[in-house]
């Protein structure tokens, strides 16, 4: 016979709805993974997303044993404010769709929704690189550039649903000697946004632009400036200070006890210590406490932020 969720105990369920697959994971009250499922997106079929994902909530109910476990889903995009529906989504088909009533509807109970990157900034700051930190600013360096905060281990979304959306502003303090002004057209037709600066395909364009040859990827260039290529060293010191004016503009307005860094950017190592050398030029303030850190849970943040969306003792009504 299953157990009913109000029954058992602080188990909730985190779905990361990606563009290329989609992943549920089981979390018990201490925040360890008990069950963990990745099946393939259906893409650009919006009903057998959702259908996917209720077939894969209720398998992992079933191993257990229960019903209505509260579940929460991390999605790229947001849900607009003014709709209702999604918007900003990178996965086309999500847009304009009421996702978070059809999830519910789908498996029969409330199902709460937020953007992939403050799902990631919730799980780190609830027991990741973060735990125990009052406010916490994650931020994803990836493809492109996103971010969500954290205070009090409870997540700000913001009356607009854009709470830490820092790469659609511009590069703060641009330097015309390296070309930084307009800069380059970001997807929303603006010019020089954080996001256009600060994201992997955007190292890879400003190393090719400054002549650095054509490096196919960051990585390729990492490498090229860790056996001493010139040209490779000078592509990073300009993405680090990129970086440091960027995150020193949300130093100065949100103060956050840490930053995290996830995505795939964030392995680069040097980023640790030379950015915040390099932020203390912006920062208005005469000591900079802010600690800089690699992300604890890598990948299995945005599904476990999901789940944390869901604050012990809570259930869907």
């Amino acid at each position: 016979m299953a157990i009913h969720a109000s029954e058992g105990s602080d188990l909730r369920i985190g779905v990361d709805l990606g563009g290329t697959k989609i992943e549920v994971a089981l979390l018990d009250g201490q925040g360890a993974i008990r069950d963990r499922r990745r099946e393939p997106t259906p893409a650009g079929d919006y009903g057998a997303i959702v259908r996917q994902v209720a077939t894969m909530v209720s398998a992992i109910e079933a191993a257990q044993g229960r019903t209505g476990l509260p579940v929460g889903a991390g999605t790229p995009g947001a849900v607009s404010r003014l709709t209702g529906r999604m918007k900003n989504s990178n996965s086309l088909c999500l847009n304009g769709r009421t996702l978070r009533e059809d999830l519910s509807a789908a498996l029969g109970r409330d199902v709460r929704i937020a953007n992939d990157a403050d799902c990631f900034a919730l799980s780190e700051a609830m027991d990741g690189a973060a735990a125990g930190a009052a406010c916490v600013f994650g931020v994803i360096l990836g493809t492109g550039v996103g971010g969500g905060v954290v205070v009090g281990q409870k997540l700000l979304a913001g009356p607009n649903g854009i709470a830490g959306e820092w790469g659609h502003n511009p590069l703060p303090w641009p330097r015309p000697e390296w070309g930084e002004v307009p800069g380059p057209k970001g997807w929303d037709g603006r010019y020089g946004s954080i996001e256009t600066w600060c994201c992997g395909p955007g190292m890879v364009l400003d190393h090719q632009r400054a002549g650095g040859g054509e490096a196919r990827d960051v990585q390729a260039i990492c490498q090229q400036a860790a056996a001493g290529d010139a040209a490779a060293q000078a592509t990073l010191e300009r993405w680090e200070d990129r970086l440091a004016r960027s995150l020193a503009s949300i130093i100065n307005v949100l103060d956050p006890d840490v930053i995290v860094l996830g995505g795939g950017l964030s392995h680069i190592a040097r980023v640790y210590e030379q950015v915040p050398l390099r932020w203390r030029e912006w920062v208005f303030s005469d000591a900079v406490e802010t600690r800089l850190v690699r992300a604890e849970h890598g990948d299995a943040s945005g599904v476990r932020g999901a789940a944390w969306l869901w604050p012990l003792g809570r259930t869907p009504g």
